[in-house]
């Protein structure tokens, strides 16, 4: 895709270009870090070294379904400074994106006669973690920039032909000031589990404030390692070698294998992010007695959170709890040990919140183009809404496993 260019007017009168580019590798990689990490957070998803390891990968790109179409807003003129970036991506189906919406797809050509895809997907592919999504730059006019990203995304999606809207997704609950019902979005809202951290020195002080019989359940499953003569251990960034990222790659196609049956990433991927990411990358990894690892968890080091992202064990190997530990328990004791706020793991799991994930909302906004199915759509939101409230009042009310307050 050629990239699409469209000029803007700042308040301080300098002109600026708004363009679409089909490869990230477009935008300077510290042009776009900077934009990244404008929010005064880091967040390893959104960095130029994550969506880079993804389309040289090849795990997203047109072949995949994931066409890269990223928005950069720029000062006019060849080599203008770049204030601002979206991850965007033109996108045939609905797959690797966690918020679900093949209903509206089977909607959309009941009601209008047309086809859904392709559609406009800002997000980070196959991850379902919360992040900004409007990337500008800190300093003086940030707020006014973001404003224009906002409105911009809507006109990109406009003028291209063929498609059915925008999906902005896992973005901030502080973005949803810039992508309000004004600007031509409809709010969504989902569950996720996450674990807060509360100023814990040890993972024994987090355990203080769960009711007695959490504890013990707690304890008793972070034994399974013990009982079976597995050790475990956490490596970061360099300390991974290649033959690490291949036993975990293996790792991670038995657990797609088991659940879905498609592998999103690929071997090269996970390798490109070992060797780009750093100390931002930490992978859990389980070892027999002979020394032979047999199973691992991926997690990325953002600034104040831990996210957990993908598991796996050796083909036909399995420990009871070990998932708990390796997943959930060492990602609780890492992020204490940094002083980290928190630990997202990722989608789904009402198991989470007996080991202290407690329920959270998520949030995505919606551009509709059609305004009947608009209508559709937003009727439906509201209803889901209504039910998210209630489950999320009945999950923290009947279900959290920490003390009452006093």
């Amino acid at each position: 895709m050629e990239a699409e260019r469209h000029r803007r007017e700042a308040s301080r009168g300098s002109r600026l270009e708004l363009r679409t580019v089909s490869s990230i590798a477009e935008v300077d990689s510290e042009e776009w870090n900077r934009c990244a990490e404008g929010s005064g957070q880091t967040n390893p998803f959104l960095s130029h070294e994550f969506l880079s390891a993804l389309e040289e990968s090849g795990s997203a790109s047109r072949e995949t379904g994931w066409l890269p179409s990223h928005a950069v807003l720029s000062r006019e003129g060849s080599g203008g400074e770049v204030l601002g970036v979206c991850p965007l991506y033109l996108k045939g189906h609905s797959y690797g994106e966690y918020v679900f919406d093949h209903s509206w797809a089977n909607a959309y050509g009941r009601l209008t006669g047309k086809r859904y895809y392709p559609k406009l997907q800002s997000c980070v592919p196959f991850s379902p973690v919360t992040g900004t999504r409007l990337l500008a730059k800190a300093g003086e006019g940030r707020e006014e920039v973001l404003g224009m990203l906002s409105t911009s995304l809507v006109t990109i999606a406009d003028e291209m032909e063929g498609v059915s809207g925008l999906h902005i997704t896992f973005n901030t609950r502080e973005e949803l000031s810039h992508l309000s019902k004004d600007q031509g979005y409809l709010p969504r809202c989902g569950i996720q589990y996450h674990w807060e951290n509360n100023g814990y020195e040890t993972f024994d002080d987090f355990l203080m404030t769960l009711r007695q019989s959490k504890r013990k359940t707690i304890r008793q499953e972070r034994k399974c390692a013990a009982k079976n003569d597995l050790t475990i251990s956490r490596a970061f960034g360099s300390e991974i070698k290649a033959k690490d990222w291949d036993e975990f790659y293996g790792f991670y196609l038995n657990t797609c294998d088991a659940k879905w049956g498609e592998a999103y990433l690929n071997r090269e991927f996970f390798h490109r992010i070992g060797e780009t990411l750093g100390d931002k990358v930490m992978v859990v990894f389980v070892e027999d007695a002979f020394g032979e690892k047999v199973a691992g968890a991926l997690n990325l080091v953002g600034s104040d959170t831990l996210f957990g992202r993908n598991w796996g064990c050796k083909r036909g190997f399995h420990v009871k709890n070990l998932h708990f530990e390796t997943c959930y328990y060492q990602a609780v004791e890492a992020a204490i040990e940094m002083k980290l706020s928190r630990v997202e793991a990722g989608a789904q799991g009402e198991h989470k919140i007996q080991r202290g994930y407690l329920p959270t909302l998520t949030y995505s906004t919606h551009y509709i183009k059609d305004p009947r199915f608009r209508m559709v759509v937003e009727n439906f939101l509201k209803e889901e809404k209504h039910q998210i409230d209630y489950t999320l009042d009945v999950l923290r009310q009947e279900l959290s496993p920490y003390k009452a307050a006093a």
